[in-house]
């Protein structure tokens, strides 16, 4: 099994249900097993400003799948619950990106992990920095590129609500 951390977010209707709904996809694959979850933040919208917030979480999970079956496993999630990708960074239903796998340095067209924009997400690196703060990410330590994130005026804020894990 390897390890993969994983964000989640949602923008579109009921985003807290979008959440869960993919954590259980995620929890009906047999080669994923769903370890822990962060807490759930409300965050601005990265990349085009002008939608809804977003319902953010990181997920930490152990999985025997490659990172490329990985993705595909998340992208076909994704469609399950209709996610459109019409505008770059748009609104969407549910996304899941693949922010690290199993200390591995992947470049490829359709994948690079650790994700290539991990350093300038508040939204990845404040819940991420509760599951484990001492992984290096392109040279930079986690925790220390969080605290940076939370001095910011960036809206990610930590919510009372909590995702299900079973």
């Amino acid at each position: 099994m390897k390890k993969a951390y994983l964000s989640i977010g949602s923008n579109i209707g009921d985003r807290m249900y979008y959440l869960n709904a993919a954590i259980k996809e995620l929890q009906n694959q047999d080669e994923i097993i769903v370890l822990n979850s962060s807490s759930v933040y409300e965050t601005s919208a990265w990349g085009v400003q002008d939608q809804d917030d977003f319902l953010n979480i990181v997920l930490e999970i152990n999985t025997s799948l490659s990172a490329n079956k990985l993705l595909k496993t998340c992208l076909g999630i994704e469609k399950n619950f209709d996610r459109k990708r019409v505008t770059h960074w748009g609104p969407r239903t549910i996304d899941i990106d693949i922010l690290w796998y199993n200390n591995e340095l992947i470049e490829k067209p359709d994948l690079k992990i650790p994700h290539p924009f991990i350093s300038e997400r508040a939204f990845v690196t404040i819940p991420w920095s509760e599951l484990v703060d001492e992984i290096e990410i392109l040279g930079k330590n986690l925790s220390t590129i969080a605290s940076v994130h939370k001095k910011l005026k960036d809206k990610c804020e930590k919510r009372n609500e909590k995702v299900i894990i079973e």
